[in-house]
């Protein structure tokens, strides 16, 4: 859907990143899918500014954080100094080569919101994979439905949103063996909608994103009665084979 150059400097990410800090009943949200799933040495792919990492810190787990850009990589030394933080680019040209130690190293991973940014994802899936040892889990959170990528898709560096569908083909080239795949935050729809379709925004605005997560209770009573069957991301899980 988008055809877009790598920027060191992700300005509209920053801003968005930085919105969604201030949203802590949204964090805590996206926290609890998948805290449920990662144990032991766990890898967070596209840390950015450590949004959800600090609950994990909080929560005393073993997580090593990461990202493709420096400069996020420079925030989290200087927010977690006591953890490891890796500049990690998954679709790196010589990828076995230089990240050998850490293939086969985790025992579950996770990337929320980062796939997407990705124009090769599957080989970003291959690699990330790699990274795990064998039986063990991967979640990915990535945003749903392609009639919904607006402005702010575009704003944000997003090659694609997601089906049900295309998420299994990306999984069954990894290889992953699929475990249960969810639907999530339906109230973002319309939100989603209205941002980018109507008010052409290139980014997710403080002020609405202050608004909406006063708003997250309703969302998560939305989720529970549609089943998880509707949402603005779609989350999976898997197993590496």
């Amino acid at each position: 859907m988008g055809s877009y150059q790598f920027k060191e400097h992700d300005e509209e990410g920053l801003h968005t990143l930085e919105a969604i800090s201030l949203a802590h009943h949204f964090n805590a949200w996206m926290f609890e899918q998948v805290q449920p799933f990662m144990k032991g040495r766990i890898l967070e792919i596209g840390s950015g500014i450590g949004n959800i990492s600090q609950y994990f810190i909080d929560a005393n787990a073993d997580i090593i954080m990461s990202d493709v850009r420096e400069e996020y990589c420079n925030a989290l030394s200087q927010k977690f100094p006591k953890n490891q933080i890796l500049l990690l680019d998954l679709v790196h040209p010589h990828f076995d080569n230089v990240y050998s130690h850490l293939l086969g190293s985790f025992d579950s991973c996770f990337a929320m919101n980062v796939i997407e940014h990705i124009e090769d994802d599957h080989l970003a899936m291959k690699n990330l994979v790699s990274l795990l040892k064998v039986g063990g889990k991967v979640l990915i959170l990535v945003p749903a439905g392609p009639l919904l990528y607006n402005d702010i898709d575009r704003g944000l560096f997003h090659f694609r949103r997601y089906t049900s569908k295309t998420i299994d083909h990306l999984f069954q080239s990894a290889p992953l063996l699929m475990e249960k795949k969810w639907m999530f935050n339906a109230l973002g729809i319309p939100a989603w909608f209205f941002g980018g379709k109507i008010m052409k925004k290139k980014e997710v605005d403080g002020k609405q994103m202050n608004l909406y997560d006063k708003l997250i209770p309703i969302a998560r009573f939305l989720d529970w009665i549609s089943f998880r069957k509707i949402g603005l991301s779609i989350i999976a899980l898997a197993t590496k084979r």
